[in-house]
């Protein structure tokens, strides 16, 4: 028996174990690996095995190296020449492209500099080009996930100048903080410093009423390029009303034409939204001098990712305020890259349109490579981009282009091998708030089309308040009178299933059933006579309503509502008039006598009646003015009734 018994528990045991889920925590990890001649070091990346995804293209890594001294490559197998004896702490952030696991987590290496050879010591890469100030990413956000941002800055002045460094995260029209700051890394002794940069930053209004534009086209800039700006308070002001968090950095004696990187380490957030198709922006503010207001602005624009697939689409309107949608222009963006052994010489974007946009308004943004439009009615010898607009797509078409392939021999810039077109629409004049999503189809020649993830349109809910008036028929009461105003909350233009609460204020006068007694009495002088009392109540009261419905609309026009409602007696009068009637002897033929009584009884808060609701309205079922009629089942007896009224809903 007692081995039974071992046997039993050893299998039980064995069977909760084998359905307990264990979490995997083997971290897949790169090392770094040099080899070293004098000043002179050549890096190598150890990385683990790629896991491929059915059906993605095949799968590559990416690299990003820091070097320790201000320097950074994106080659594969860098070599670097350092400048000054010493010891160096070498970094590598590695993204895998079309990979089914975790970006492989790396550790510094030191590099010890003994000894200066002969090879020559290069300066950092002018940003001339880029007006001085540049900001980049090793790759797009993945929640919970490591990224690193490099901020450039030149100095183009003819002098040494003293300066300040701004970066700007976590923009405010997010409910989440989207980035956690983990660690910046200078190299030209620039320090941090806190400073309260605009008078009545704590002033601002922090409940994300900049919404109102849905995405600020008509007040704030989008800094797509780095631009020159002179009033550096209206600047600061304007990012602070954005963003949560700021990154400040001094800067000292910067030699002309001499250019600095400072490199940020990110640590998405859980809690970063889950919308894999929405823009997130940083933004970077660079005062080349202290003394002055002239500043550079630019932004950096990121796409929320699942995965790191250097094919996708993404939209700045996964967040709309459907109020002043009116003024929206919803921007997409295609990216694309070549994967190839050789060049691309024809890419043909199919991208879907959802058919609340106006095609009409369609305009491109922007586009790599760059090149003209085709002209239309004949076939192109040079290279250009050619749109064609249908019903439900518009089809992009780069002719006679070059993009080489990551595989392609001697493309050592990944970068080099990748495009993009950004274009833009508005609304039409009359759609619906629903969630859209559209993608993309990418065709490199005449290879297989590549599918891109979804790039959605969300609305955010809103807020809708509205007044209404009516009347009340209590059927089942005597010369019942009730006329209520109200207010209403509900969701803005919700397009079918939507929540409504509302707060009615009653006046209500009715009479309960007269209430009559005949009866014989005996008078002083022993003569018996009839009496008749009449007995009749007046009741006068103010209610609140507080109805909580779900409402349909039909179409347009038409909406249909159910719910719960809660009715209070906030005050009540209640008057009694009683009406004595004597008569002589013991019949009702002649009366002697008549007097009246009256008496009168007040009470607040007297009762609370609860009911179902059934609701119909006509005229305009998602905002302005529209009839309504309501049936009321009280769970109290005698009080059930119709309601009619009038709505206007803002």
């Amino acid at each position: 028996m007692k081995k039974l018994l071992c046997c039993f528990i050893f299998l039980s045991s064995a069977m909760v174990l084998a359905q307990t889920k264990v979490k995997d925590t083997i971290t897949r990890r790169a090392n770094i690996s040099y080899t070293q001649k004098g000043n002179s070091v050549t890096f190598k990346p150890e990385t683990p095995p790629l896991i491929p995804i059915a059906g993605a293209p095949k799968p590559s890594y990416s690299y990003l190296w820091e070097m320790g001294d201000g320097h950074y490559s994106k080659q594969a197998e860098p070599k670097h020449v350092y400048k000054n004896k010493g010891n160096y702490t070498a970094r590598l952030a590695v993204t895998n492209n079309y990979d089914n696991g975790k970006p492989p987590a790396t550790r510094p290496k030191k590099v010890a500099v003994n000894e200066i050879a002969d090879d020559p010591y290069q300066d950092i890469a002018s940003i001339a080009d880029q007006n001085g100030f540049a900001i980049q990413k090793n790759c797009d956000p993945i929640p919970e996930q490591e990224m690193l941002v490099v901020v450039s800055y030149q100095n183009l002045e003819n002098y040494v100048s003293n300066g300040k460094l701004y970066l700007f995260y976590n923009e405010k029209q997010f409910k989440n903080n989207n980035f956690e700051l983990v660690d910046f890394r200078t190299y030209s002794g620039e320090r941090e410093v806190k400073e309260n940069t605009v008078a009545s930053i704590d002033d601002l209004d922090d409940t994300k009423s900049y919404l109102a534009s849905a995405e600020n086209t008509f007040k704030f800039k989008k800094y797509k390029n780095t631009t020159t700006e002179e009033d550096l308070e209206a600047s600061l002001k304007e990012a602070h009303t954005l963003y949560h968090n700021v990154s400040i950095l001094e800067f000292d004696e910067a030699n002309p034409n001499e250019t600095r990187n400072v490199f940020y380490t990110f640590k998405t957030t859980p809690e970063m939204i889950k919308d894999t198709s929405a823009t997130v922006t940083m933004r970077g503010i660079f005062v080349p001098n202290r003394s002055f207001k002239n500043h550079k602005v630019k932004n950096l624009e990121m796409e929320i990712v699942t995965s790191h697939d250097p094919n996708k689409m993404g939209s700045n309107g996964s967040l709309i305020n459907y109020r002043f949608v009116r003024f929206k222009r919803v921007k997409f963006k295609t990216r694309f890259q070549n994967n190839g052994e050789g060049p691309a010489r024809k890419i043909r974007l199919e991208t879907d349109i959802p058919d609340m946009f106006d095609k009409k308004t369609f305009q491109i943004e922007g586009m790599y490579p760059e090149c003209p439009i085709c002209p239309k009615g004949q076939e192109p010898t040079i290279s250009c981009l050619d749109t064609i607009i249908k019903q439900k797509q518009i089809i992009f078409t780069f002719k006679n282009i070059y993009l080489p392939g990551t595989e392609q021999k001697n493309v050592q810039e990944k970068d080099s091998t990748k495009g993009f077109v950004r274009y833009s629409m508005k609304f039409n004049e009359d759609f619906h708030k629903v969630k859209t999503k559209s993608r993309t189809a990418i065709i490199f020649d005449k290879n297989e089309p590549i599918i891109t993830n979804y790039a959605t349109t969300r609305f955010l809910p809103g807020i809708s308040i509205g007044a209404k008036a009516g009347y009340n028929f209590y059927p089942d009461l005597d010369n019942s009178t009730s006329y209520f105003v109200g207010a209403t909350i509900s969701p803005f233009k919700s397009y079918r299933f939507y929540w409504q609460a509302e707060w009615v204020n009653s006046l209500n006068n009715y009479d309960s059933a007269v209430n009559v007694v005949t009866e014989t009495i005996t008078n002083a002088n022993g003569v018996k006579q009839r009496q008749r009392t009449t007995t009749s109540t007046e009741n006068k009261s103010v209610n609140w309503e507080v109805p909580v419905l779900i409402r349909y609309n039909i179409n347009n026009y038409i909406g249909i509502g159910a719910g719960f409602q809660a009715n209070i007696n906030v005050a009540q009068e209640q008057r009694q008039s009683k009406k004595i009637d004597l008569y002589e002897g013991d019949s009702d033929k002649l009366i002697i006598n008549t007097r009246t009584e009256s008496n009168s009884a007040k009470a607040s808060m007297a009762n609370l009646n609860t009911g179902l609701l059934f609701d119909l309205t006509a005229g305009f079922a998602r905002i302005g003015p529209s009839l309504g009629a309501r049936y009321v089942m009280n769970f109290e007896k005698n009080f059930n009734y119709f309601q009619i009224y009038g709505i206007w809903k803002f």
